[in-house]
């Protein structure tokens, strides 16, 4: 499954990429994400493991994700419930003080079974999380929040 989301937001890229990148505060503000723990950050990589829950199912993987602030993070899977799981946020500065944010995800889960009972929930997480990061980049700065605009 590929998920493709886009926005363009009246926040800076650079506040935007701070958001997304710090996983440790997903479950503040992303229903289905129960636990975050990073693994490792310096300027070029963080790693981090999420707990998943989803119908009454828990589950764990681990990210490590190569940056470049503000512009890119990639998402690459090291452990979790899925054959294929790699993604990426591009952010565009469109001034000082808005951004176009573009997310990509390619995944497939490590059996048919999984596919079957939780794909359907996982996509609509999956389409959600453009939403997500933009509501909390609204939310958690001093600007008047407004969207520009959203591509869907």
């Amino acid at each position: 499954m590929i998920v493709r989301r886009s926005a363009l937001v009246d926040r800076s890229a650079e506040h935007l990429f701070d958001l997304i990148e710090a996983a440790e505060h997903y479950p503040q503000f992303l229903p289905w994400c129960t636990g975050a723990t990073i693994v490792s950050r310096d300027d070029e990589l963080v790693s981090a493991d999420l707990r998943v829950r989803w119908a009454g199912k828990t589950f764990e993987m681990r990210t490590r994700n190569p940056k470049r602030r503000p512009e890119y993070m990639a998402i690459h899977l090291e452990h979790g419930p899925f054959r294929r799981f790699e993604g990426e946020w591009r952010l565009g500065a469109l001034g000082t003080d808005a951004c176009k944010v573009a997310f990509t995800l390619d995944y497939e889960f490590d059996s048919a079974w999984v596919t079957r009972a939780a794909g359907p929930v996982f996509d609509r997480m999956a389409n959600s999380m453009v939403d997500a990061f933009v509501q909390r980049a609204l939310a958690s700065s001093a600007p008047e929040p407004r969207t520009l605009t959203d591509e869907r």
